[in-house]
């Protein structure tokens, strides 16, 4: 019988604690492991999580917006170029006028004739008149024939050169528009455009802002996330560690009872239930081997490595502290600090400037405009086949007169809209205030079951001491001492959960005040 070998479960526990912690330092396998802190882990999972990625952006979107709703206050330059083919041409005159023009000699002729004709008579006068006066007739007729003669060719050379110049004429009017080509240069400089441009810009300021919100918001989830994978992983280790250190001893007392049974001093069935406890320190063992895997390939995955990797987290190796960070809180005043209420202030503010931008549009709008315009036909010097242009300044006044209360309609939705928004921002401090109470609750009452859990650590530890001592002694039976073992163990994961518990509490009461930060 080798009872004398036997030691206080205390003592076997701490040692075969100290033994894996060795080996778990061993440099072997610390050059195979990636030993993490929870603040490189917070880190890690802030710089790989696709979330924050697009928070980025969206800040980087803001930013962009913002940038262009502050160009709406500078002069905005413009070109425009245009070519217009037409089946006909624009005309100066009506076709009535360019026949006339055109024929000008030909309807010039019958009054020109007639003239001629009231001068053949006088001269046929002054012909009689001088054959009176002795004047040989034939010389008057021969000369009456010369000139008539000479009058006919003068009208007909007239009619021909009038006919003529009439068509330069209407040739010179013609605008040859079937091809036009057009362009202008057109500055525009806002001058009031009824608050809108104000109100695009606030808007854009406020839209940056809780982009900047919701990336903070969205970091302190990933973080709240991250430190629960992380405490769950470092629950896990130390159980895992407390299991097989139970295993140990629960193996050490099978083979202690069975060297009693074969002495004879122990009978078989408590041989039997030693061995069924064996049996079930080993499911437990497994049990949290399998919850550890787990746990580590959720950590893997949060802080962005392969879920295979092989990591090995801090605290492990050392117990939680016993005591939990000072925090404190007093009735939801700490709320004022949640990004996600910013962001409600900000679509509060938001809403507020959607109306006074659906307002301005029952507003006078003023803009000045300036710009260079060419034209081919050049419509400056006579459609000739030319680029001309001119220079150009001008006032532009827009004022809206009836609309049938369209932008009225518009601006009470808009003003029901921050009514909806302002009772949905009371509602959530509501709930704000309540989850911080809460999170103070949880903190008193982690504090609590640690102080709970220490006394009843000790009490087993002394229970088992002496369970220990009577079954060395002979006094006490085996079932007796597993019965304190287990009571051990289970004060011990009591601990475990304590210590854990009061981490995650004191997490969730930075979390509820808004200043969980790494």
């Amino acid at each position: 019988m080798t009872q004398e070998k036997l030691h206080t479960g205390k003592g076997r526990i701490r040692a075969a604690g100290m033994a894996l912690i060795l080996m778990a330092l061993s440099p072997g396998l610390a050059a195979a492991q990636q030993v993490l802190c929870l603040d490189s882990c917070r880190a890690m999972a802030l710089r790989n999580n696709k979330q924050m990625g697009v928070a980025q952006q969206k800040q980087d979107m803001a930013q962009n917006l913002k940038r262009s709703a502050r160009t709406k206050y500078l002069p905005h330059l413009s070109a425009i170029g245009t070519y217009q083919y037409t089946s006909e041409e624009l005309s100066l005159l009506n076709d009535h006028q360019k026949q006339s023009l055109g024929n000008l000699g030909t309807n010039m002729a019958a009054p020109l004739q007639g003239m001629a004709s009231g001068m053949q008579e006088r001269l046929g006068t002054l012909g009689t008149m001088l054959g009176q006066l002795g004047v040989p007739t034939e010389a008057l007729q021969q000369m009456g024939q010369q000139m008539q003669q000479q009058m006919g060719q003068t009208l007909t050379n007239t009619a021909g050169l009038l006919n003529t110049e009439g068509q330069k004429i209407v040739d010179a009017f013609r605008t040859d528009t079937r091809n036009i080509f057009a362009g202008s240069v057109l500055v525009t400089q806002p001058v009031f455009m009824g608050g809108a441009i104000v109100a695009m810009n606030k808007m854009a300021d406020i839209n940056e802002q809780m982009m900047g919100h919701s990336a903070e918001a969205r970091r302190q989830a990933i973080i709240y996330s991250t430190d629960q994978a992380y405490w769950q992983v470092v629950s896990l280790r130390h159980k895992q560690r407390l299991a097989e250190s139970f295993l140990g001893v629960v193996k050490k007392l099978d083979s202690d009872v069975q060297k009693m049974i074969n002495e004879g001093v122990a009978t078989r069935s408590e041989g039997l239930s030693v061995s069924v406890k064996v049996n079930e320190a080993e499911m437990t063992l497994q049990k949290v081997n399998d919850g550890l895997t787990l746990a580590r390939m959720l950590l893997c995955k949060q802080i962005g490595l392969p879920l295979e990797t092989d990591i090995e987290l801090q605290d492990e190796n050392a117990a939680p502290t016993t005591t939990a960070p000072a925090v404190t809180a007093t009735d939801g005043t700490g709320v004022d600090n949640r990004p996600e209420l910013h962001m409600m202030d900000n679509a509060i503010e938001l809403s507020r400037q959607t109306t006074n931008l659906l307002r301005a549009a029952n507003l006078p709008q003023v803009a000045l405009t300036g710009g260079y315009a060419v034209s081919n036909p050049n419509v400056l010097n006579g459609f000739e086949k030319k680029f001309g242009g001119f220079w150009n300044v001008g006032l532009l006044v827009r004022i809206p007169l009836w609309n049938w209360g369209d932008v009225a309609y518009k601006v009470r939705a808009s003003k029901n809209a921050t009514a909806i928004a302002t009772l949905e921002r009371e509602e959530a401090r509501e709930l704000m205030e309540l989850q911080l109470k809460q999170s103070n609750f949880k903190v008193g009452e982690a504090g609590k079951r640690f102080a709970m859990a220490q006394k009843s650590l000790e009490r087993a530890d002394e229970n088992l001491r002496v369970a220990n001592l009577g079954f060395k002694e002979g006094v006490i039976t085996a079932t007796t001492v597993m019965e304190a073992q287990t009571a051990w163990l289970q004060a011990q994961a009591q601990m475990i959960d304590a210590q854990i518990d009061m981490r995650l509490a004191n997490v969730d009461l930075q979390k509820a005040l808004g200043t969980l930060a790494p």
